[in-house]
């Protein structure tokens, strides 16, 4: 069960600004990851579905977080239909994201009241989810799609909006300031953030520094 409602993803999401998105076959590695974006001040993370048996992780992960990191809401992404989205809600999901929209998702996930964030890549979409229940969108590829002019050109006609993407942050203060001033929710970052070589020379107080460096950016922009 959830140990976190979805009103409480979506504030944190918000108050964080940015969701860390990560996926390794090894359960210590994903602690480590984990561990290191938590003492950097994340409150937020993605695990993403990606890799066999990752449900299995995701398992055991949850319950690291809830001992080791309790303040650290955790969640699932790269999920594409219902029974997926079900059993990691059976594991403890907080939250929900793919990477497209997927009705029979909404409906499991507002059964359950867990949190949903469908990608979209269009105006229409976007509504769409939005009457489907998903308090933040995801646009995926947050780069193709449009990137920060995309954003912006959306909240135009639509100021309730909140958005998220995934594809194209980088933890820089340029990047990151293209993204906030356009009006986006939060922004999804993967290895930009968790780059190949902390991961292979498990340098994880470097990622704490760079998660901390990121988030004071993302503070000076709100």
């Amino acid at each position: 069960m959830a140990r976190f409602s979805r009103i409480e993803v979506t504030l944190k999401m918000k108050e964080t600004g940015i969701v860390p998105v990560f996926y390794n076959k090894d359960l210590e590695i994903c602690k480590s990851v984990l561990r290191a974006c938590y003492d950097g001040g994340v409150r937020i993370f993605e695990f993403t579905n990606r890799g066999e048996y990752a449900h299995e992780i995701f398992g055991e992960l949850n319950k690291f977080a809830a001992k080791e990191t309790p303040e650290m809401i955790l969640g699932v992404g790269s999920i594409v239909d219902a029974g997926t989205t079900s059993l990691y809600i059976q594991l403890g999901a907080n939250f929900i994201v793919s990477p497209i929209l997927n009705p029979e998702m909404a409906k499991v996930c507002n059964r359950r009241k867990i949190s949903w964030s469908p990608g979209c890549g269009s105006l229409t979409e976007i509504s769409y989810a939005e009457e489907l229940g998903a308090e933040v969108v995801k646009i995926f590829p947050g780069t193709e799609v449009g990137g920060p002019s995309f954003i912006k050109a959306v909240k135009g006609p639509c100021p309730w909006t909140s958005i998220m993407p995934t594809g194209g942050v980088e933890p820089t203060k340029e990047n990151l300031t293209a993204w906030f001033n356009a009006g986006v929710h939060c922004v999804g970052m993967g290895s930009q953030l968790v780059t190949k070589d902390i991961i292979s020379s498990g340098n994880y107080s470097l990622l704490t520094d760079k998660v901390k460096v990121a988030l004071e950016i993302v503070k000076s922009l709100n």
